[in-house]
């Protein structure tokens, strides 16, 4: 009952902030994206020169948020970026690079033969198989992977406050400090919540962008297996 009236009692804190935490986020996972996807296209097509690029993504997995964080102050502060919410962005950019990088490269991978040869018959080019056969196909999959970098994300960016970062982090660095439990409950519930909400939107968003072909040749082949 405490926590929920200190919830209900700072309600505009807590959406102020909501709405860093979100931030720093989707901005991290939306960067992500931009650069894991092709990543992961390039790392199915060579595959030599892959596994060195999904070495070193789960390689940055690997190294502690805390650390990491503590990486970027020195780095960053030549160009007055030490603390805040830059280092906390290029990091959970680096954490959401394996998910999409690896989930990408399997979708891509694992398509059809018959597909391909199907769609290279009909005289397309390989950028044109590539934008209207693989990619929509790898859509489930890759969309998959978004929303794994997308949950981590949101419990690793708690972290994030201790840098200055700001977001719901905040609510548990104070409770912490003031050994105030109400805040550091309310923080946590409050990320647990987001996490859970982010993977259901993300979930709905994944079956909106999967072509209803796409739907369709999924579930005939989970109905062949199963038989």
């Amino acid at each position: 009952m405490e926590t929920l009236s200190f919830i209900t009692s700072n309600l505009e804190l807590i959406a102020h902030l909501l709405g860093q935490h979100l931030y720093i986020v989707f901005m991290a996972v939306g960067l992500a994206i931009l650069t894991g996807v092709p990543l992961g296209i390039f790392v199915s097509q060579h595959p030599r020169a892959g596994r060195w690029i999904l070495t070193f993504a789960a390689m940055l997995m690997t190294i502690p948020s805390a650390a990491l964080f503590g990486l970027m102050i020195p780095v960053l502060s030549i160009w007055g970026q030490g603390i805040g919410m830059v280092p906390a962005i290029i990091a959970l950019f680096l954490y959401s690079q394996l998910p999409i990088i690896r989930n990408t490269h399997t979708a891509i991978s694992n398509v059809e033969p018959s597909l391909r040869e199907a769609a290279r018959g009909m005289g397309m080019s390989s950028w044109q198989r590539l934008w209207k056969v693989e990619l929509p196909l790898a859509t489930p999959l890759i969309m998959a992977g978004v929303r794994v970098a997308t949950v981590i994300n949101i419990g690793i960016a708690a972290i994030a406050a201790y840098i200055g970062a700001g977001g719901l982090g905040s609510l548990i660095v104070r409770g912490i400090a003031q050994s105030d439990t109400r805040q550091l409950i309310a923080g946590a519930i409050l990320i647990s919540v987001i996490a859970v909400a982010a993977d259901y939107a993300l979930s709905l968003l994944q079956r909106a962008l999967t072509p209803k072909g796409v739907t369709k040749l999924n579930t005939l082949s989970l109905k062949e297996t199963t038989l």
